[in-house]
């Protein structure tokens, strides 16, 4: 990661400082990461729940911690690490946000690589359904008119059902405190050999359920395992680093809002060590369903997150180039580059990995308490 990975507006996030027991809550400023933490302000979960989050951050009396770009480069061991830039929320996502691309990967489902039989299909569903699908509802009459000729076609799935019926997918991605942060590495699990990044904004929500900002995230998917069986789901999404979060929650002000998260384009870039390079964009303009709807999906009167949440919203971008030749697909190789960007909130790059091979999760939330609690900030 370089300088460029450095976005602008009001910054939050956690970095393990060495000789540290607990990680130090931080913010950006003219370039130094800057250590924020305080007597009852120690933890992301307190400032996202104070009412006044980027208030607080940048007011907030701190001590540099050394120059912000080098420390996301990890230029030096004995700098500090940055971390997910959140602790205590649940770790949630959001599925089959995106109902353009998902049509298409249900079109290609059905022709078995056949492209003359793709191209029949998608005017056959295309004539059926008589609407241009980037504006296509989810819920609405019009999309259960397309749930009716798809059944009739034969074509109906379960991810069809969430994609474009009235109940988004909201699933645990995976627990507090596990997500692994920029310059990670990412697991996946060794059992899996077809699987992906997914290149996403995730948004940091209040517990009253209240959109105070943005940052970026990785989804690692395995789509071999998954695709075996979508009860499965938990085997193919939580597992050791298999979410990544970072570099920074970006607090909304009055530059950075909620419509800004809804125009943005965010970009993927996997690189091999075997000089494979996959590059991809996501545009957040095409998604189906409001960011809004879907943190309404998440929490309200039917379920309550006490101490907030980070929810990820899903991504258009299924990778399919050949890597290992014609017909192949893509899927990832050990020692991955993934950078995931966009310019209001910077570059996560992580490294991939087995999960049985990244460092063990092994600091959770007893831990962290336990900590705060001995340096009297609590």
């Amino acid at each position: 990661m370089n300088a460029t990975s450095l976005p602008d507006g009001i910054l939050l996030g956690r970095a393990a400082v060495p000789g540290q027991a607990y990680p130090s809550v931080v913010t950006l400023r003219d370039g130094q990461l800057i250590d924020i933490t305080a007597k009852g302000m120690a933890t992301v979960r307190d400032i996202a729940e104070s009412g006044r989050a980027a208030e607080h951050v940048r007011t907030a009396e701190g001590k540099p911690l050394g120059d912000a770009a080098a420390i996301l480069a990890q230029a030096e061991a004995s700098l500090p690490r940055l971390l997910a830039p959140v602790d205590l929320q649940a770790i949630k996502a959001s599925g089959v946000t995106f109902v353009v691309s998902l049509l298409e990967r249900v079109i290609e489902e059905q022709a078995r690589g056949d492209k003359g039989r793709a191209d029949a299909l998608r005017v056959e569903i295309l004539g059926l359904i008589g609407t241009d699908l980037s504006e296509l509802v989810p819920g609405s009459d019009a999309a259960m008119n397309v749930k009716a000729a798809l059944i009739e076609k034969g074509v109906w799935s379960q991810y069809l059902e969430v994609g474009i019926g009235p109940d988004a997918e909201i699933f645990t991605k995976a627990q507090p405190m596990s997500a692994v942060g920029p310059g990670a590495d990412v697991g996946l699990h060794p059992i899996s050999s077809w699987n992906n990044p997914e290149p996403e904004i995730a948004l940091l929500v209040t517990s009253s359920g209240q959109i105070i900002g943005a940052t970026l995230g990785n989804d690692v998917n395995l789509r071999d395992v998954e695709g075996r069986s979508a009860l499965l789901l938990g085997k193919a999404k939580d597992n050791n680093a298999s979410a990544s979060l970072g570099p920074f929650v970006r607090l909304f002000d009055g530059e950075f809002t909620l419509e800004t998260v809804k125009g943005a384009e965010v970009g993927l870039r996997v690189e091999g060590e075997d000089g494979f390079v996959l590059e991809g964009r996501s545009n957040m303009a095409e998604i189906s369903r409001t960011p809004e709807s879907l943190v309404a999906a998440t929490l309200g009167e039917h379920h309550q997150y006490p101490d907030g949440l980070v929810l990820y919203l899903g991504t258009m971008f299924a990778p399919v180039k050949d890597r290992d030749g014609a017909g192949k697909g893509f899927t990832h190789k050990i020692g991955d580059i993934v950078s995931i960007s966009t310019p209001a909130l910077g570059t996560l790059s992580n490294r991939v990995n087995l999960s049985t091979k990244c460092p063990p999760w092994t600091y959770g939330a007893s831990h962290l308490m336990r900590d705060l609690a001995r340096a009297d900030l609590l």
